[in-house]
């Protein structure tokens, strides 16, 4: 197969025909060029969308992967929500099962974003919170989908329990947490040593404020320029000047997200998330007493946002692309080079989404 356009590789935009099978395996220049072809983006932190949800199960995964697919995304992170253990370890068994079906994005596997959260943090995570042990570690990894686990510093066990998660290759995450500067500082000099990748669960949410008297948690991630930061940005979550701030004291480990919730694309209204009523109004989700739950964001939209910032494109794509690619360890893709998975999404000038090609197949197929 083969598609032409102003294409990003890692060397800039040139005009150019990709020829592809699930893999990319030519760039030959052209004379003239009509869409923008950007690596497709990868979204690491991604509840559900299309009024489906990582904890339903099969028929949610499937929903949330094509209508994210449809905004450009060609790898996703199913991310879990803080619930009983028994409804995680089944919905980590549901993302098993769908990763041996194609259909819209890509599944690499799962952000296990808790249960081994702080309780006085959970944000908009219902309470089920829970310190973790070998035991139930085991029962999860031996399912091989964790890729990626938010995890808060000071809760009994898990400092303990990085070895074990490093081992297995999960990437880890500092979030929902009311650690101390020192604490965090300390983990990731911990994490780091024992040869982890490290990052910050959606960079200023859930984690406190900064002040001259107390940097907090958020200071710790901003000065750890080794650590990379997930940020939602739907200009909701986060203030274009406090992105700034991350984007300037984060070069090339900032990654954009969605975190987007099972009611991204269907409107206002009411929804859920893991079973609180969520209250939908303006492009916005809250709770009941006005807490943000979740987002509902699409990587196209994020995009769009970053550029109408200031952002070049090119280094707006390697949020959404490259730096998350490195992230996980996905070396299959990220970047649209010789060899890589042909995973592409195609823009008009307005960067409004055309088509997404994931593993050489168009979406529309």
């Amino acid at each position: 197969m083969q598609i032409q356009g102003r294409v990003l590789t890692p060397t800039g935009f040139q005009n150019a025909r990709i020829v592809f099978s699930d893999r990319i395996e030519e760039l030959r220049p052209v004379q003239e060029s009509k869409n923008i072809i950007l690596p497709g983006f990868i979204d690491v932190h991604n509840h559900g969308g299309a009024g489906g949800d990582t904890m339903d199960g099969l028929e949610g995964l499937q929903k949330m992967r094509m209508f994210h697919a449809q905004h450009g995304t060609t790898s996703i992170l199913a991310t879990t929500i803080t619930n009983p253990w028994e409804n995680i370890v089944s919905a980590l068994k549901a993302v098993k099962e769908a990763q041996g079906i194609r259909h819209g994005a890509d599944l690499p596997g799962v952000h296990l974003e808790g249960p081994f959260i702080s309780s006085g943090r959970l944000g908009a995570q219902p309470p089920f919170a829970i310190s973790p042990t070998k035991e139930l570690l085991d029962e999860i990894l031996a399912l091989d989908v964790i890729r990626l686990t938010t995890v808060a510093p000071e809760i009994e066990g898990v400092i303990e329990s990085l070895p074990q998660l490093i081992q297995a290759g999960v990437r880890i995450s500092i979030g929902h947490t009311r650690a101390s500067f020192d604490q965090v500082m300390d983990f990731i000099k911990t994490a780091q040593g024992l040869g982890g990748t490290v990052a910050a669960t959606h960079v200023y949410n859930a984690m406190g404020g900064l002040t001259g008297r107390d940097p907090s948690i958020l200071g710790a991630v901003l000065i750890s320029r080794s650590i990379y930061g997930e940020l939602i940005l739907d200009l909701h979550h986060v203030h274009p000047g406090s992105f700034e701030l991350a984007r300037q004291m984060k070069p090339g480990k900032l990654m954009l997200i969605t975190d987007a919730m099972r009611a991204a694309g269907l409107g206002d209204g009411v929804s859920d998330l893991g079973g609180q009523t969520v209250y939908v109004k303006d492009n916005k989700a809250s709770l009941a007493d006005g807490t943000i739950a979740g987002s509902l964001l699409t990587l196209d939209q994020a995009l769009r946002n970053a550029v109408s910032l200031g952002v070049p494109l090119e280094e707006a794509s390697r949020m959404l692309s490259a730096t998350p690619a490195e992230y996980l360890g996905l070396y299959d893709r990220g970047s649209i080079s010789l060899g890589k998975r042909a995973d592409f999404v195609v823009l008009d000038d307005n960067l409004q989404v055309i088509d997404t090609i994931v593993g050489g197949r168009s979406i529309h197929e």
